[in-house]
């Protein structure tokens, strides 16, 4: 029996990403063959939603970041949540 090793956050994150990397290389070659348009939004769609969760994984961080920060308090925290929000969303 094989036991699954725990990925670090940043490992992840990057084996997430080439995931998505693969996918796209797979819409690519979808459209050199010239693959039905149907057939490619479907990828297109899977692709994209592959990328906006592996964008809330990185906005997860952000946050975590923001609060783990033991030399501000929930007001300073808060602002700092808010200016991530308003900048990448």
């Amino acid at each position: 029996m094989t036991r699954k090793s725990t990925l670090s956050p940043q490992e992840a994150m990057i084996n997430r990403l080439a995931r998505i990397e693969g996918q796209i290389r797979g819409l690519q070659a979808m459209i050199r063959r010239g693959d039905e348009c149907e057939e490619i939004a479907v990828q297109f769609s899977a692709a994209r939603k592959a990328l906006d969760k592996a964008y809330q994984e990185l906005l997860a961080c952000l946050l975590e970041e923001a609060f783990a920060d033991v030399g501000q308090d929930a007001d300073q925290a808060l602002q700092r949540v808010r200016a991530i929000f308003t900048k990448y969303t």
